[in-house]
Formats: structure tokens, C-alpha cells, sequence
């Protein structure tokens, strides 16, 4: 007989819920010494050595016998192969979901903008798009076509020139569906190269490689110490920490669904998080229930029942309102809202990075082909940030022009608060301006 799952079961009626709930949310996603020594030493060396460095890497830690650098770039012939080479439904479903990923983050790009005042000031904003992006895809088997979609596509439609992926193919696995999703994508150039010294030749560039503005893609411990180290020579995306998915149910939606929805995100890795919140304690135990029936279905049944008995709860709330609390209080990563009227409790949801509205609309969906981005905040950091956009990829200009009169009014207000500061040159360039009444 399988073994039933040790959730966690917390009561937010409690005197002692704070306490217990900041304990299953702890999650410190810093390197150790040895990984943050390791990571120092490969960038330095691929800023000393460049290509010879990649391949040294590429070698010793994807075991590729590449013997230079060439043998490390893919053409765009072969993606268009890969996209010959996938089966029609595949194509299919990745095409469906470009489509809609494309169409809902061209609803985010953003344009200039201007006003003109009446003395003839202009004031206003330009708007324009990085001039490369770095895309970081995790190779071998584990591989993802969905993140290539989620972060290449909304670097397209901001108007980047140029988007530089980086996949590492471990023994020579190549994932014909990254690929595929590449080609799809708008992709420009493709290194087979992965790990902190693709994320360093990415920053930094190299002879082939090169230098990007910004760098996006999930990764591993030694990817994201890496990119947390180019930060400021480089953009970056974020540093995410394991999946999460919170699901707020008012006790009506099927069991099984909603045990299939925490298993979804806790299929990820042993350290994601999956969190049902609901007022009704006999939903709760229908749920506890149903995990223990359907984790023995699951291929990855393991890695989900330790998910769930080290980070995973059930909390019982008095009401709704304390349950969208509670939600706000974890500002989950995915938050469902499988209840009645998604609707009635939306605008009470401050913190979360993707909200799914209703009982029929699983995570999963917005993982793949709903539309919206799947690069989310995690860790709480939904409470100050927000999902990859169009947003990411385009920046903002300060546009300033001063007319004569416009400069001699600002002048003078310019001038108090400059030599109120003690900025005496600030001042006077002001001064040089304003016209004698």
C-alpha cells in the first residue's frame, strides 16, 4: 500500500499561524561559498580567454567534444530543420501558442510620448527597444520549448534587433522542440553553450559571442549566481526561486482537480511549493484525500510527495476574506481563484504574478498557450514585482527641450534650489539663461 502523504495542515484562526506560515515560506535561494567561488572563476576566465574558455567549459562540464568554437554555433538552417523535423501536432500546438503569446504582449508595448507647454516646453518620453537580448534556455532532456516562447517573443515585439540564445546540449542531446520554438520565436543566433560561462559570454561577450543588454531565462544554482554577478554590466530578468502555485477554494470545485492542479507545480523539483487555502475544512480533507489516491498515477510521484510533505500545506481559514489575506500575505507566484465569482474577489488581490479565475482555468494553461507570461516573481517578490513583458526589452528616454521663456522661468526656480544645495555651478548654468525682466 502507498504510503500517504505528510502535508502540512494550518489553521490561520490560530494565535501561532504567522509564525508556522513564515517558517513554510522560508526559502533562501543564495549560494554557497563554493558555488559563488566556483561561479568568480569561470567568469573571470571566459572575460580573459574568451572562446577558449567555452570550449574548455563546454567540454569538461557538458562532456561535447568540440574543438572550437564554430562547433558551438548552430545556423539558422538547423532550427528551421528542427521545425521539419517535429510532428505536425507539435508544430501545431507551438505555432497556437507563439500566436497567442504574441498578440497578448503586443497589447504591452509602449510608445513615445510628448507635450508642449505653452511657453513652447516640450516635455516627453522616448521609447525604444535594447539593441540585443540574451535568452537563457536549459538544455538536455529537461528542456523547455515554452520558455523560449515566454521570454524571445516579448523581445521581438519591444523591436530588439538581435536575440542571442544560449542552450548547452549535455552529451550531445539536442531538443529538436527548443528548436522548433526558436525558429518560431524570431531567434536570431544559437550557441550550444550553457552554465555561468554562458551567462559571462553573454555579458561580457567573447569572439563569437556577443554582448548582450540584458539576459533572461531561467537556470540552474550556477546560472543564477552567475547572472546575480553580471547584474549592472548587464540587465536581468529576476533571480527565481523554486515554482509555487497558491489555490484559494471555496470547497466547490472537484478534489481531484484541484490535488492535480498542487501536483503541477510540485512535479517541477523537490523545493517547489503547492498551498490550498480554504474555509471548508471537509474540502480540505476531500483534497487530502484525492492526493493520496492520484500521486501514485504520477512519473514523477516522488519528487511531487516530497514537494508537498516539505513545503506544501492545507490551510483552513474562518472565511474568503481571510483566505485572500492569507494570499496577499504569501504573494504566490500562481494564484487560482477556484471559486464561484472570481470576479467579486479580484480587486481585493494585491500581490500575486499570474491570477487564474475561476474552477475550469489551471495553471497549467498559462504555462503554456493562454497568452500571458509565464516568467513570474517568486519568493513573495509579486509584492514589488511583475511578470516578463514587452516592458522588459524597452527603455525610457527623457525627452526635455526649453524654449527661451520656458528656460528663464525654470531658471530661476532651478537656481534657489541649486544654491540651496550648495551647487553653485548648477546654479549659475541655470542663471546664464534667465532673461532680464
Amino acid at each position: 500500500m502507498t504510503e500517504p502523504t505528510a502535508i502540512r495542515r494550518l489553521d490561520a484562526t490560530t494565535v501561532d499561524f504567522a509564525r508556522h506560515l513564515d517558517h513554510l515560506l522560508s526559502w533562501e535561494s543564495v549560494s554557497d561559498d563554493a558555488v559563488n567561488g566556483r561561479v568568480l572563476e569561470i567568469i573571470d576566465a571566459v572575460r580573459q580567454r574568451g572562446d577558449a574558455a567555452l570550449v574548455e567549459y563546454t567540454q569538461r562540464f557538458d562532456g561535447v567534444q568540440a574543438k572550437a568554437m564554430t562547433d558551438l554555433i548552430l545556423p539558422r538552417a538547423r532550427l528551421e530543420q528542427a521545425l521539419e523535423r517535429i510532428t505536425p501536432a507539435q508544430r501545431e500546438a507551438l505555432e497556437t501558442a507563439a500566436a497567442r503569446v504574441r498578440a497578448y504582449h503586443e497589447k504591452q508595448k509602449q510608445d513615445s510620448w510628448s507635450y508642449t507647454e505653452a511657453d513652447g516646453t516640450v516635455l516627453g518620453q522616448q521609447v525604444t527597444p535594447l539593441d540585443r537580448a540574451g535568452l537563457y534556455v536549459p538544455g538536455g532532456k529537461a528542456s523547455y520549448p515554452s520558455s523560449v516562447l515566454m521570454n524571445a517573443i516579448p523581445a521581438k515585439v519591444a523591436g530588439v534587433p538581435e536575440v542571442v540564445m544560449v542552450v548547452p546540449t549535455p552529451r550531445g542531446e539536442v531538443n529538436e522542440l527548443v528548436l522548433a520554438a526558436a525558429c518560431i520565436a524570431g531567434v536570431d543566433r544559437v550557441f550550444t553553450i550553457g552554465g555561468a560561462q554562458a551567462v559571462a559570454a553573454l555579458a561580457y561577450g567573447t569572439e563569437s559571442v556577443p554582448p548582450v543588454d540584458k539576459i533572461v531565462g531561467p537556470g540552474n544554482i550556477y546560472v543564477a549566481t552567475a547572472k546575480r554577478h553580471v547584474f549592472g554590466k548587464v540587465g536581468i530578468d529576476m533571480i527565481a526561486g523554486p515554482s509555487e502555485i497558491l489555490v484559494v477554494c471555496d470547497g466547490g470545485t472537484d478534489p481531484d482537480w484541484i490535488a492535480m492542479d498542487l501536483f503541477s507545480q510540485a512535479e517541477h523539483d523537490e523545493d517547489a511549493q503547492a498551498i490550498l487555502v480554504s474555509p471548508d475544512q471537509a474540502f480540505l480533507d476531500q483534497v487530502a484525500l484525492s492526493i493520496d489516491k492520484l500521486l501514485p498515477t504520477m512519473e514523477r510521484a516522488e519528487i511531487i510527495r516530497t514537494s508537498l510533505n516539505n513545503r506544501g500545506a492545507l490551510i483552513k481559514v474562518a472565511d474568503m476574506a481571510q483566505a485572500i489575506e492569507v494570499a496577499n500575505r504569501i504573494a504566490p507566484e500562481h494564484l487560482e481563484l477556484s471559486v464561484a465569482d472570481p470576479r467579486q474577489w479580484l480587486p481585493s488581490i494585491r500581490h500575486a504574478g499570474a491570477i487564474f479565475m475561476g474552477r475550469h482555468t489551471s495553471e497549467a494553461l498559462g504555462d503554456y498557450c493562454a497568452g500571458p507570461n509565464h516568467v513570474l516573481p517568486t519568493s513573495g517578490t509579486a509584492r514589488f514585482s511583475s511578470p516578463l513583458g514587452v516592458y522588459d526589452f524597452q527603455k525610457r528616454s527623457s525627452v526635455i527641450f526649453c524654449s527661451d521663456e520656458g528656460a528663464s522661468v525654470l531658471g530661476r526656480t532651478a537656481s534657489v534650489l541649486a544654491r540651496g544645495e550648495s551647487l553653485t555651478a548648477h546654479a549659475r548654468s541655470a542663471e546664464y539663461r534667465i532673461k532680464e525682466a
